[in-house]
């Protein structure tokens, strides 16, 4: 982590056929979901919590606007679609924050394959417009 970007390594999200279920006619997230919101939160917290620069890279993030950049590492390239991991991973990223995602101005996704070891790969900047 620098002093002006979160970096993760997390877990390889659910995927969106686990991301939620119906009760009673209405869609809810999954308990494996938000067992993974939970871990996202987690892992950010103990990285921030390694950050000597912590409250700068707090800061930034908080106030501007942000990107993101997502690698994902999948066992098989024809399982998994790239964008299905994107939301609930976001989500999860900005809820520990205590960031509201629609500050997210620009993603980028990025699939490759790690049979043994799959995982994802997170970069939240903040977005850098001279003409604003």
């Amino acid at each position: 982590m620098s002093a002006e970007q979160l970096h993760l390594t997390l877990p390889v999200p659910p995927s969106i056929n686990h991301q939620y279920a119906t009760v009673n006619g209405r869609r809810i997230l999954s308990a494996e979901a938000r067992s993974y919101k939970q871990l996202v939160g987690q892992h950010l917290l103990l990285a921030l919590a390694k950050n000597p620069d912590r409250e700068q890279v707090r800061e930034l993030l908080k106030t501007h606007k942000l990107v993101l950049s997502i690698w994902f590492y999948f066992r098989s390239a024809l399982r998994r679609d790239l964008d299905g991991g994107l939301k609930i991973t976001q989500d999860a990223i900005c809820e520990a924050l205590e960031v509201n995602d629609n500050r997210v101005v620009e993603i980028h996704l990025h699939k490759r394959i790690n049979r043994k070891e799959p995982h994802i790969e997170v970069i939240l900047a903040p977005f850098w417009d001279d003409t604003e």
